[in-house]
């Protein structure tokens, strides 16, 4: 307990999945939380938990490709809770559509939220975390920031611009000698709500027609899909002291997804 203490932290998209696992695990570990989403009833019942819990959280609306939301945000974080140490870049959209399907309005909102978004947020974070004194943001990518993925190649162009643009930042921080880190988590097949979230087909077409995680997940090498607890994990981590000497890295979570295919002989 208390790997976090003391530490403030703002996680985009932090209603439901893979956020909200982060801000409960986050919260549990000591930190004082800002939530943010569009979702205001999830993010709101969820700070309400994490405060009845005994820990400190607050949530506010949020749409993360807003320039104009952003400094009040920062603002809020330094005003309430004193300071900004964390930045979980956690909001991301999917959209399942081949690329020639794709219309040019859902390639836009896409990049809109997972690399203008992610972008914003370090922009407007990183002066608060110099005034701080350092500290750590962690961007959430996918495997398809990794390898490509049919059906996904805008996803995949997205969470790969992210990747890339983490490892720049980390190296202009450490040129600045400012004490931030930058990390990117790349999750693969993980139980969350996001499965039942995902547009399918190109704009106008039937759309939100189920996934099923666990079916998809009989193709990763350890044959069962991952849950956002364990990619919290991995986030709280890279959030803590623990990885003071890990920055431009990846922490793969994919249950050996990017390692290749692994065949289960029979004899």
């Amino acid at each position: 307990m208390g790997q976090v203490a003391g530490k403030v932290a703002i996680v985009t998209g932090g209603a439901s999945g893979i956020g909200a696992a982060c801000a409960r695990l986050l919260a549990r570990e000591g930190a004082k939380l800002v939530i943010t989403d569009i979702d205001a009833a999830g993010g709101a019942a969820l700070a309400g938990e994490i405060t009845e819990a005994g820990g400190a959280a607050i949530f506010l609306a949020q749409d993360v490709t807003d320039e104009a939301r952003w400094p009040e945000v920062i603002a809020s974080a330094e005003r309430v809770h004193g300071r900004l140490d964390v930045l979980v870049a956690n909001a991301g959209i999917g959209l399942l559509v081949a690329a020639i399907d794709m219309t040019l309005a859902d390639w836009r909102r896409q990049n809109a939220v997972n690399m203008d978004g992610v972008f914003l947020a370090v922009k407007h974070a990183v002066p608060a975390m110099r005034r701080a004194g350092g500290g750590s943001i962690v961007i959430m990518s996918s495997v398809a920031g990794i390898r490509g993925s049919a059906g996904l190649a805008g996803y995949c162009a997205s969470k790969g611009g992210v990747r890339l643009f983490a490892k720049a930042v980390a190296l202009e921080c450490a040129i600045a000698d400012d004490g931030i880190r930058v990390n990117t988590v790349h999750p693969g097949i993980i139980d969350t709500p996001i499965w039942q979230k995902i547009p399918t087909g190109a704009e106008g077409a039937a759309r939100n027609a189920p996934i099923d995680p666990h079916a998809l997940a009989r193709e990763v090498p350890v044959g069962v899909a991952g849950t956002a607890a364990e990619v919290a994990a991995g986030v709280l981590f890279l959030a803590s002291d623990a990885s003071r000497y890990m920055t431009g890295s990846e922490l793969v979570i994919d249950g050996g997804i990017t390692a290749g295919t692994a065949r289960r002989w029979r004899s």
